[in-house]
């Protein structure tokens, strides 16, 4: 499992790294379009629709291949990328938590899934406009708070965070998770090369007590998200989103996380303007 698990991730590394510091952002767009259509199919089948799990990708396919051309030809008005941005984030806050306090993440269908895939997307690409640093370094958000998590979780997790949902998650875990992400934040933003990345710019404008704060509610939301899909595969009895990728499982189960952590970091890149 461990040799696969390896395998893969060389390979998805093989194929990100390059769109992203190498070719124009367009590439970093059409590569993860399709991984995001991918991940609507999944999200459909977990939905118990296996009859439109196709339409669902074929969908964000063709509307994110309508807006990376309209991206490409004259580039995407600021509202867009603002609604967007806007809409998902209140849904992840007030929806996304709602389902997980009432235990059902089904409602909505595929057009639902499609558009908070969509939301995710346009997240990805409007931060590879802002350079591959910026990127990488609202990606690394997330990934920072996961690793945090699973170890501190490991090493003193007592109180479960959501039994019921994903009994392998901690209180502690989260918060371990959530005070990694502030120290590597605050950090990071002291680096005069990491100037225009997220906590670099909140520290500048917002302090670095406001900072934190933000920081920390991106963790929140990154939780929320994998709870969420952690939800998803609890009520249709799966272990996994899918099996594209060999011993890591689905798409959705490597991007869970990114979904409603995305749009809100862009939605805090363009208030800090």
């Amino acid at each position: 499992m461990l040799g696969k698990r390896v395998v893969t991730a060389l390979v998805l590394l093989g194929i990100l790294l390059p769109s992203i510091f190498v070719f124009p952002p367009w590439v970093w767009g059409a590569v993860t379009l399709v991984f995001l259509a991918v991940g609507a199919h999944e999200w459909s089948l977990l939905l118990g629709q296996r009859r439109t799990a196709m339409t669902a990708a074929v969908a964000l396919a063709a509307l994110g291949a309508a807006l990376l051309a309209w991206h490409e030809l004259g580039g995407w008005p600021r509202w867009l990328v603002l609604a967007a941005s806007a809409a998902a984030t209140l849904w992840w806050v007030g929806a996304g938590a709602a389902r997980l306090r009432g235990h059902d993440a089904r409602g909505g269908g595929w057009p639902l899934a499609a558009l908070l895939l969509l939301a995710c997307w346009i997240a990805l690409l409007a931060l590879r406009d802002l350079g591959a640093v910026p990127l990488l370094a609202a990606m690394a958000i997330v990934w920072v708070a996961d690793i945090a998590a699973y170890f501190v979780g490991r090493a003193i997790g007592r109180r479960k965070l959501a039994p019921s949902i994903s009994p392998g998650k901690s209180w502690e875990g989260a918060l371990g998770g959530a005070f990694a992400v502030v120290a590597a934040g605050l950090t990071a933003a002291a680096a005069p090369a990491l100037a225009p990345t997220l906590p670099a710019q909140l520290v500048a404008q917002w302090s670095p007590l406001g900072a934190a704060l933000a920081l920390a509610g991106l963790t929140a939301l990154s939780i929320v998200g994998d709870l969420h899909e952690s939800l998803l595969k609890r009520q249709a009895g799966v272990k996994d989103s899918g099996t594209l990728l060999p011993g890591h499982g689905g798409v959705l189960d490597r991007i869970d996380a990114l979904i409603p952590a995305m749009p809100a970091a862009v939605l805090l890149h363009r208030l800090l303007g």
